[in-house]
């Protein structure tokens, strides 16, 4: 089907339909012969959103041209593409982050994005969603990315966490162009809240957390709120002197508000623990509503991130940089990052840790960051399945198998295969000759090499492939010769038959007496419902072969039948952690 004429530019549906085109060859190709319908869509809104052009218009125009990009082979669309707009083909090279939407008054050059981790626990896949598309933006836009631990928390916050996380960005391939935390600010934040407290926009609460707490609830203010500033002031300056030890300072925002939010946050309270990086130099630090804010702003930043749960707290955001006369970045949320079965949240994590039920941050059942990678997820993987999910509000929860999806599509071409025997059953096979067998270690891959197995007359095999020969049958030891079996007990007897490939012959792994045992261990749903899964960890035992020993801990490996594997050494034992098939 040949795709819609062109009418020269005459009217504004023959120039719709030619950047639709371009933009559907584009994606199509992208995404090996098929384009997405609301890619396009999206792109070509914003091409005629200064023409006074309504998505009405647009929309039938671009599904017309989608359905017969789609009907084209993946070769003719690379080959109109090539001779209409070569510039796009090429671009797929150049844009590693189609899958995201332009920023909101962003300029080339002038984008400024944080992450902004609390330093108290290890980063997980949910930070890492965060992470990788501020970092993207930044790149994307020629700007600059922040690392800025939020750590205005010391009864949370500690001081391996900082070097941690940092250890956790690099692995998954993200840098950044300044390092900051937010504790180094406290002065500036003492003299924000001071000014707050002059202008008559703060007061000090003496209330018990529980009056706070229905007085918000009710919509009627405490007594403190209508102290006189300067006593409010003098106030202040006895709870940073630590004369004061039991008030709060609180924003005057509006009681009344149907956003409880806005019913007068506490911006600072007292934290007697020491800090992690400042020790106990101060005691009076700033809640998540006034750092979050003030940070962004004075940190320089133009393009905020936070996730939805966030949204309420919008509004508090830029009422306090207004009070304060601060630049307002440009502030956007995004659903959190929920897979199925996994928690991301500390609330459930700590606890497993604590009770001995997980061995720690890098148990491979967890979505942490050194979990996925002691699995043997790549960074790669992650990237490209956290952009996947996009920058969307709605709330949803994400297979775990989206991420070995990616991850099989990397590491599926890039690692040797070997022979895994699982639960191994003995083969004594007669008559067989004493060969040297020279086997690939990948069947596409050549550069992956070959390994060399001298095999006599002894093997194992699965169990599971034992329990399918009977008496007679004629199999096949892959890569090597034939055999039939003659006797079938605890072990098997069978005796050589011939060289010859044999179409419908079943073929299975082996190992010879040059075995290395190996335990592989393998991660299944960690939560069923609300509930802890206490078989969530099995063990597979079995025989690897011998070229296993070249492995160095860390190194992914692929037993034929079996799936993806990451070795792990210690003491010189090798056992391995599945990491998917």
């Amino acid at each position: 089907m040949r795709l819609l004429g062109r009418n020269e530019g005459i009217s504004i549906e023959s120039e719709v339909q030619d950047i639709a085109r371009k933009y559907a060859l584009q994606n199509a190709v992208q995404f090996e012969g098929t384009a997405d319908l609301k890619a396009v869509i999206g792109k070509v809104i914003r091409a005629y959103q200064k023409k006074d052009l309504s998505p009405k218009e647009i929309i039938p125009i671009v599904t017309s041209v989608i359905n017969e990009v789609n009907s084209l082979s993946l070769n003719e669309q690379k080959k109109i593409l090539l001779d209409s707009a070569p510039e796009l083909l090429e671009k797929k090279k150049q844009t590693r982050d189609f899958s995201l939407p332009d920023l909101p008054d962003a300029e080339m050059g002038k984008v400024v994005t944080r992450f902004p981790p609390e330093p108290n626990g290890y980063l997980h896949i949910g930070h890492a969603k965060a992470a990788v598309v501020d970092f993207q933006y930044a790149k994307r836009y020629d700007g600059r990315f922040i690392l800025r631990f939020d750590d205005t928390n010391p009864e949370k916050d500690k001081k391996e966490f900082y070097e941690a996380q940092k250890n956790d960005l690099k692995w998954l391939g993200i840098s950044w162009d300044e390092e900051y935390a937010a504790s180094d600010h406290l002065e500036t934040h003492y003299q924000l809240a001071e000014q707050l407290i002059r202008q008559g926009d703060a007061y000090m609460c003496d209330c018990s957390p529980e009056d706070i707490k229905k007085g918000r609830y009710h919509k009627q203010a405490c007594h403190c709120r209508s102290c006189d500033h300067d006593k409010v002031l003098g106030r202040w300056n006895e709870l940073l002197s630590g004369e004061l030890t039991d008030a709060v300072l609180r924003l005057k925002g509006d009681m009344q508000c149907l956003n409880t939010a806005m019913r007068d946050p506490t911006l600072f309270r007292i934290i007697d623990t020491p800090h992690p990086l400042q020790g106990d130099k101060y005691h009076v630090w700033p809640t998540y509503d006034f750092a979050g804010a003030v940070e962004d702003s004075i940190g320089g930043v133009t393009h905020s991130f936070r996730s939805k749960e966030y949204e309420l707290r919008d509004e508090c955001y830029f009422y306090l940089l207004d009070k304060l006369g601060l630049r307002k970045p440009v502030l956007l949320e995004f659903a959190r990052l929920s897979i199925e079965g996994m928690p991301v949240s500390k609330r459930k994590i700590t606890p497993l840790i604590q009770q001995g039920l997980v061995s720690g941050y890098d148990d491979i059942r967890l979505p942490t960051l050194q979990g996925l990678r002691r699995r043997g997820i790549v960074p790669e993987a992650i990237k490209r399945f956290v952009l996947s999910q996009g920058i969307s509000k709605v709330e949803s929860v994400a297979s775990f198998s989206l991420v070995e999806a990616a991850n099989r599509k990397i590491i599926d071409p890039q690692v040797k295969r070997l022979f895994f025997v699982k639960n191994p059953v003995k083969l004594l096979v007669e008559q067989a000759p004493n060969k040297t067998v020279r086997i690939a270690n990948h069947p596409t891959n050549t550069a992956l090499g070959y390994r060399e197995i001298d095999t006599k007359n002894l093997f194992y095999i699965s169990e599971d492939d034992a329990k399918q020969i009977n008496s007679s049958d004629i199999f096949r030891l892959k890569d090597l010769f034939n055999v039939r079996l003659e006797k079938k007990n605890d072990s098997l007897v069978g005796i050589y038959a011939s060289e010859q490939v044999l179409p419908d012959s079943l073929k299975i792994q082996w190992t010879t007496e040059e075995f290395v045992p190996i335990t592989v261990y393998v991660p299944h749903v960690l939560f069923k419902g609300e509930e802890f899964n206490r078989e969530s960890l099995s063990m597979v035992r079995g025989y690897a072969e011998a070229s296993i020993q070249e492995f160095s801990d860390g190194d992914l490996v692929q037993f034929e039948r079996f799936g993806f594997v990451r070795i792990q050494r210690k003491n010189n034992e090798i056992s391995a952690c599945f990491t998917h098939r």
